[in-house]
């Protein structure tokens, strides 16, 4: 397995590291073409806050609850901020089978979607298939025990029905 991105540590000016991280994911993650499984990974732009694209805000932050959709509203997290490079990496690492890393398809409201996750780094990032390609929705850190759980259960249930 090839080491992760190096993080990009916070330095107390948060307007300047939001620039900074942003940067960061344009150069690692849109201006390349980043594939999962050979298909074309795109992100979403609209509707832009504060002039960055959507999936950004997805990336670096979260929902102060699950009921909140208010965009405006969510909070970052530091920890998903210095990760931001990790994204494209870890869909790169996964998609050509690299030890450490594993997918698989889950449904979510109608909707197939591709978990990538790495356990040894404690990193998951999902997409949503869409006809001919995969949207980027999110990333997670730090994944919480319940949320492991339902990621191993996954994952075990979509090998299985892979080797049936």
């Amino acid at each position: 397995m090839t080491a992760p991105p190096d993080l990009i540590p916070f330095d107390g000016d948060w307007s300047s590291y939001e620039d900074e991280i942003y940067e960061a994911f344009l150069e690692s993650f849109l201006r390349p073409d980043v594939c999962c499984q050979g298909t074309r990974v795109s992100a979403r732009y609209k509707p832009p806050t504060k002039g960055k694209a959507f999936c950004f805000w997805h990336l670096i932050s979260t929902a102060p609850d699950q009921r909140n959709r208010n965009e405006g509203d969510r909070i970052p997290d530091i920890r998903r901020c210095e990760r931001i490079r990790w994204v494209a990496w870890a869909i790169e690492q996964a998609s050509t089978g690299a030890p450490g890393f594993c997918w698989w398809e889950n449904q979510r409201k109608n909707e197939r979607r591709v978990v990538i996750w790495t356990e040894e780094h404690d990193y998951a990032v999902i997409l949503a298939a869409r006809s001919g390609y995969y949207l980027l929705l999110t990333a997670y850190f730090n994944i919480k025990p319940h949320q492991r759980r339902t990621f191993q259960k996954e994952r075990d249930a979509f090998k299985r029905a892979q080797n049936d």
